[in-house]
């Protein structure tokens, strides 16, 4: 008797382990599922040029795999570019190309280091609109990773946010039809440590960006993560799109 209702037990304990495991499978697939949709994805193909100032600092490449991800979700049809903003010129690691995974295993950890500080990023943002595709209904989007700071002639709010160089920027773009959307990272300059250089980058980002019909992203004096920065850019983006239609 004791022998059957040890059997009886036994079956009862299996079929609820066959139950509860498919349930929590299932549930973790769908979490899964559920955090590969989050945020928001551009629905709308773009040439898009990625230019990261090579000396923010280390931390920004701990957001290399957004940034990467962001690329590979782009739409069908999308045409990226990845360089790098560092003294001399710009470094082009990826020319345009609808090879989206070959993008994003274009970017690279930045160096972090004022050895590779750019003139100013102003000079790179021009050479890269200009490497634009002419013609094709692609929306045309820049987005610059950078401090946003031009010391080149001066240290004052007139000669950093109303530049020479960031205003032939703007008008390249102005005449190319390129939005430049900006995310502020601090480099391992000025910007890593004096509020005053922090003002005057993003003040000039922000400006860059809103002339062109762009939109500039930052928090505070710092940053933490890119991951909202992206949901709010391709929101943007979509936003934006929508209108034009």
């Amino acid at each position: 008797m004791m022998k059957k209702i040890s059997t009886f037990l036994a079956a009862i304990l299996l079929a609820g382990a066959a139950f509860v495991a498919p349930s929590v499978n299932v549930h973790a697939q769908s979490k899964k599922a559920t955090r590969a949709s989050a945020g928001e994805r551009v629905r709308v193909p773009l040439n898009l040029a990625v230019l990261i100032q090579d000396d923010l600092v280390s931390r920004v490449g701990n957001e290399l795999r957004e940034t990467a991800d962001f690329i590979r979700t782009l739409p069908e049809g999308s045409q990226v570019m990845v360089g790098y903003v560092r003294s001399g010129s710009l470094q082009v690691r990826q020319p345009f190309t609808g090879d989206l995974e070959a993008a994003a295993r274009a970017l690279r950890i930045p160096v972090g280091s004022t050895a590779v500080s750019p003139y100013n990023p102003y000079i790179q943002v021009r050479d890269a609109i200009r490497q634009f595709p002419a013609g094709g209904e692609n929306r045309s989007a820049l987005l610059l990773v950078s401090d946003g700071l031009d010391t080149s002639r001066g240290f004052d709010f007139s000669s950093s946010v109303d530049s020479i160089d960031l205003n032939r920027a703007v008008r390249e773009a102005k005449s190319r039809g390129v939005s430049v959307y900006s995310f502020y990272a601090p480099s391992a300059g000025l910007t890593s440590w004096n509020s005053r250089a922090v003002s005057f980058g993003q003040s000039a980002l922000n400006r860059v960006s809103d002339e062109t019909g762009g939109r500039a992203f930052f928090q505070g004096t710092d940053f933490v993560t890119f991951n909202a920065y992206f949901d709010r850019l391709a929101r943007t983006i979509n936003e934006q799109a929508g209108r034009a239609y």
